[in-house]
């Protein structure tokens, strides 16, 4: 017997759905309330780090994953005119049998895991969210935006860096942002991009590129952060192609693809760590929900991952829901996470800051090493 029979899931995202897989193979009665009205993922691409990769495989959708991705084991570092400085190996955080990285398309990381989640059993409710939790120590009363209403054994919220339920549960903990913007297009994959490669430099503090499949890539310039809605929607391809003029190379293609607003996503690199416990009474936080952090690592999407897999392997383990169970879970992923976190914003304002002397090698091994344990 599980330590719980029926579960719902506010999100579901990539935290959401890895958790909702592995519970409703198990025979768990698991619901997801999705707030979107249809299948949706934001951004152009994603960089998933071995670790990542790691939790993908145990889920059982690695094939599928593979098969659409781009993989890669180093990582370039350019000078602004296009020049290779250095070509790093990459740590293999998942271990000697995958890649160190893989790049792709968000959408399509988003349909793989809602496939698996179909498979599952799990039941999603598109376009619904919560609006009322009502704990009652053996259960938490649910009451939904739709004006329906349950009772669940567990509520997870796995709603994202904004999170609806973490407000419900009290928890003052928001969002705070770096001082960096990054501006991302997904466009097409000139032949010679077969990694990621950096350049720290030029008008921006970081440009890159990752490729996301045979056929497509995405690329990003990390200027100041400046009002979102600085630059209206017509003016952004104008406005990136000013960026990217400080860059050769590849760049040369990327920037005269770049055209389409719709295909621009500009936001803030933020940072958040909620304190421990994220749990309160019978409703816990993961994801972004909990945690989140500049990109500088690409860790964001492993630690959703890794959030989930724990979390679930604790509820299957158990005979029964309490606060030593939450207290483990948090046990096994606050410090890793603050780690993670604290890492990836150190990274940020070291640039911010103009630090000339900062121990970037030595810091980005150091989280290799830690996230190539499992969590």
């Amino acid at each position: 017997m599980t330590a719980v029979e029926n579960v719902l899931i506010v999100g579901g995202g990539t935290a959401g759905s890895a958790l909702a897989i592995p519970l409703a193979r198990a025979g768990v009665s698991v619901d997801i309330a999705e707030i979107e009205p249809a299948p949706t993922a934001l951004g152009s691409g994603i960089t998933l780090q071995g670790n990542a990769l790691r939790m993908l495989r145990d889920l059982g959708v690695w094939e599928q994953v593979s098969a659409v991705g781009f993989a890669f084991d180093s990582l370039g570092l350019r000078t602004p005119d296009g020049s290779l400085l250095a070509e790093i190996p990459d740590a293999r955080t998942g271990g000697p049998d995958l890649p160190a990285t893989l790049g792709m398309n968000r959408p399509g990381l988003a349909a793989i895991l809602a496939d698996a989640v179909r498979e599952s059993g799990a039941r999603t409710m598109l376009g619904v969210t919560v609006d009322a939790l009502d704990d009652t120590g053996d259960t938490v009363r649910v009451t939904l935006s739709d004006g329906t209403a349950g009772a669940y054994d567990l509520v997870v919220g796995a709603d994202g860096i904004r999170s609806k339920v973490r407000g419900l549960l009290g928890i003052d903990a928001a969002p705070e942002p770096t001082g960096m913007g990054i501006w991302r297009i997904h466009t097409r994959r000139p032949k010679e991009v077969e990694r990621t490669d950096l350049v720290y430099g030029g008008p921006c503090f970081i440009a890159g590129y990752c490729p996301t499949s045979q056929d497509t890539m995405y690329a990003y310039l990390v200027e100041r952060a400046r009002p979102r809605d600085a630059v209206a929607d017509a003016d952004k391809p104008a406005h990136m192609r000013a960026l990217a003029e400080g860059y050769g190379g590849a760049w040369d293609e990327i920037r005269a693809d770049i055209t389409d607003p719709d295909r621009i996503n500009y936001t803030w690199f933020e940072s958040l760590l909620v304190d421990r416990p994220w749990n309160r009474g019978r409703t816990v936080l993961i994801g972004d929900a909990a945690h989140a952090c500049p990109p500088t690592l690409a860790q964001g999407a492993a630690q959703c991952l890794e959030d989930a897999a724990v979390l679930a392997e604790l509820l299957l383990a158990a005979d029964r829901l309490d606060q030593d169970l939450f207290d483990a879970f948090m046990d096994r992923r606050h410090e890793r996470v603050k780690a993670v976190v604290e890492a990836s914003v150190q990274l940020a304002r070291w640039q911010l800051d103009h630090v000339e002397d900062a121990d970037v090698p030595g810091l980005m091994g150091r989280i290799a090493a830690m996230v190539t344990e499992r969590p």
